[in-house]
């Protein structure tokens, strides 16, 4: 009798230390990455066929055979829709994703790298990309905000993390109907530091970048009087460049269901995402980004604004540019570290980032 008690205690405990490393295995995610699609042989996300006929189709205002399948219905309740009239040559835009309580950090950007004069030969626009919220006062506050500096954009979503996608969207939207002239757009956290002068010196040779503000002006000369290959294009003068640039990822779905950034096989069944530029710091070259405009149309919703925007731009055989002269976390600063520095995360003290700025601008840097 002892011995055939002692035996079911043991097997009760064998049964629940079984349960338990299933219980753990479920709620990491393995079994998940069991079922999950290859990538590289299988990649399909809605829409799952060619859309390109159907781009060249709208692009010529002609209807297409299947229609778009993901239109965003975006009202613009605040449009700056005067911001890049009266400009011929707008060489770059910031469209900064903001939260709509951080008045203090929109104010330390319009001082500092978000300054739209900083260069007198150079067109420069700052816009501020924000969602709908209830709290009566913050709008209120928003609204004096809005007729005092004219650079809000508010559009009919929900401002939450969650929908960055829209905030993400709302800005290319707004692009396309009114400042699609641009040569380059950088969209931009509000909680990053930016080198104007670095993001510009970026843009003329991304290939390069920095490499070639060490050569002599001879061979820089050279490099842009041999515009025969990518590698030594200088972008500025060309139109037709895609540039989708800023600091890369190659990484997977988090399938471990406590994870703020868990995603079900359902939302993505693949084993890994399209490379991706993380969505704090992106620059897009006009190109670029009309040809994401458009593939958005036959591109399914994704809740994750850099994923949503590299399956477009792997769907429209866009590829993502890395460069660690981006940062994706808060590089340690210290005076003569920042000299090839183009964006760094991290600066939520509006305070450090307009001493940061202004140190930096005074060493040439900025």
């Amino acid at each position: 009798m002892y011995q055939l008690h002692w035996f079911r205690i043991k097997y009760i405990r064998f049964y629940i230390f079984i349960v338990i490393c299933f219980t753990l295995l479920y709620v990491c995610g393995v079994f998940h990455h069991i079922f999950e699609i290859n990538f590289d042989t299988d990649f399909r996300y809605p829409y799952n066929g060619n859309a390109e006929e159907f781009i060249v189709a709208i692009k010529h205002n002609k209807t297409p055979d299947i229609p778009p399948i993901n239109a965003y219905n975006f009202y613009y309740y605040k449009t700056c829709d005067r911001k890049c009239k009266d400009i011929t040559d707008l060489r770059l835009i910031y469209i900064v994703k903001s939260k709509p309580e951080n008045f203090e950090r929109r104010i330390a950007i319009r001082s500092s790298w978000g300054f739209q004069r900083r260069f007198s030969d150079v067109g420069i626009r700052t816009i501020f990309l924000i969602g709908m919220f209830s709290d009566i006062q913050i709008q209120k506050s928003l609204n004096d905000e809005s007729k005092q500096f004219g650079d809000i954009v508010q559009a009919n979503y929900t401002d939450s993390y969650f929908n960055n996608t829209y905030k993400t969207m709302s800005g290319i939207y707004w692009v396309m109907k009114y400042c699609p002239n641009a040569k380059f757009y950088m969209f931009v956290d509000d909680d990053y530091y930016v080198s104007t002068k670095n993001v510009l010196r970026f843009i003329k040779f991304p290939t390069h970048y920095p490499d070639y503000l060490k050569e002599p002006l001879s061979n820089i000369r050279s490099l842009i009087n041999r515009r025969k290959t990518l590698e030594v294009l200088d972008f500025e003068l060309d139109n037709t460049v895609r540039l989708y640039a800023g600091y890369g990822f190659n990484s997977s779905p988090l399938r471990h269901y406590f994870s703020k950034w868990y995603i079900s096989l359902n939302e993505y069944p693949y084993h890994k995402w399209p490379p991706y530029i993380t969505g704090g710091a992106m620059i897009l070259s006009n190109a670029a980004l009309k040809d994401l405009f458009y593939q958005s149309l036959y591109t399914q919703h994704f809740k994750f604004d850099d994923i949503y925007i590299s399956i477009v731009a792997y769907k429209a055989k866009l590829e993502a540019f890395h460069s660690e002269y981006f940062y994706a976390y808060k590089r340690p600063y210290y005076r003569l570290n920042y000299q090839y520095t183009i964006a760094s995360h991290g600066f939520d003290d509006p305070q450090e980032l307009v001493r940061v700025w202004s140190e930096q601008k005074s060493l040439g840097n900025a």
